[in-house]
């Protein structure tokens, strides 16, 4: 399309509300974020109920803010864009709600957006993506290979099979009595350090680029288990340091074998545990040694936030392909059929 886009686009598939002001795809002019992480915190998880109560209280408050953060009216929207899927679908309900009131009320365009496509494009908000290029998202719910030949086309080429790599830390995490969410907590010991307990790694078949973290998430409560039927005290830092060390070897290695065989210019790192210092720094230093261009987004871009979706939102609204207004949140939508049609 011609013109200048202008994009409000809405983020509420688990517990942050979120709203942004894009422009053209790329300008950030606002991007407000409200966490429920203290809410959920006394629970050890998420509670859906909970989240989507929240963001019934807060969603009107946070379009306001990005308004008025951005300097923008709601005049000045050419589009709405908003997380279709996957998520919770109470939190995702809430979102796709005040989106196409929004878009009936203003007469204006509606996106739905797949979650794991803005995670992959928080990236462009950086810096530009060459193609071919292969994305790894790491987050709590998603663990995948994708491959993106061309601008908003994705084929997964891997997937967990069990538990989301995010999930895995924060049920290790828990296991270890660290605080919730226990991603960051765990990261933060494995660095610090001095020592490693060994734990084993999945690689699956030979070939595959799918993932399994269930097993190495027994190992860790083998490890704890027997400690405490030996009356033994478990160095919960080397413990999280092996732990760590296990994830990231098997992230990094198929990723780079995925990237060489796709033949891709840049390996992407998206979602939530993309902030992962440990997993930062593994993949810096082995793409550097195969010459791979790696793109990492800045720390504020790897959760969920509304910005990515805007980014994300840009892809359709370039091509004119807007969603109906009897879109419905879809907690199971597929990336690769959210495609792009060229």
């Amino acid at each position: 399309m011609t013109g200048r886009a202008c994009i409000l686009a809405i983020e509420t598939s688990c517990d942050e509300t979120s709203v942004a002001i894009i422009e053209d795809g790329l300008k950030v002019l606002s991007n407000i974020v409200s966490s429920q992480v203290d809410i959920h915190e006394r629970f050890g998880g998420v509670v859906p109920e909970v989240a989507s109560r929240k963001h019934v209280e807060t969603i009107t408050v946070i379009i306001e803010e990005a308004l008025e953060r951005a300097d923008r009216n709601l005049s000045d929207l050419t589009a709405i864009a908003v997380t279709q899927g996957p998520g919770l679908v109470g939190s995702l309900l809430v979102g796709v709600i005040a989106a196409k009131s929004l878009a009936l009320a203003l007469e204006l365009p509606l996106i739905g957006v797949h979650h794991i496509a803005g995670h992959i494009y928080a990236n462009e908000l950086a810096q530009p993506l060459a193609y071919p290029l292969m994305a790894l998202v790491a987050s709590g719910g998603h663990t995948e290979l994708v491959y993106v030949e061309t601008p908003g086309v994705f084929k997964i080429i891997g997937r967990t099979r069990d538990d989301a790599v995010g999930e895995a830390y924060d049920k290790v995490a828990r296991a270890m009595g660290l605080p919730y969410p226990g991603g960051p907590y765990v990261d933060k010991l494995a660095l610090e350090a001095d020592g490693e307990i060994v734990l084993p790694r999945a690689w699956m078949d030979a070939e595959s680029y799918d993932f399994s973290f269930s097993g190495l998430k027994s190992a860790v409560l083998n490890v704890l288990n027997q400690a405490k039927m030996r009356g033994e005290q478990v160095n919960v830092a080397h413990l999280c340091r092996g732990f760590q060390a296990s994830v990231t070897d098997v992230l990094v290695t198929k990723a780079l074998r995925a990237a060489t065989e796709y033949g891709a210019r840049q390996l992407l790192l998206a979602g939530g545990v993309a902030a992962n210092r440990g997993l930062r720094a593994a993949l810096q230093a082995k793409c550097a040694a195969a010459g791979l261009q790696l793109l990492v987004p800045p720390f504020e871009l790897c959760t969920d936030n509304a910005a990515m979706i805007g980014a994300a939102a840009f892809l359709k609204w370039d091509r004119g392909q807007f969603t109906p207004l009897d879109m419905r949140a879809d907690p199971l939508l597929s990336l690769e059929e959210w495609s792009v049609d060229s």
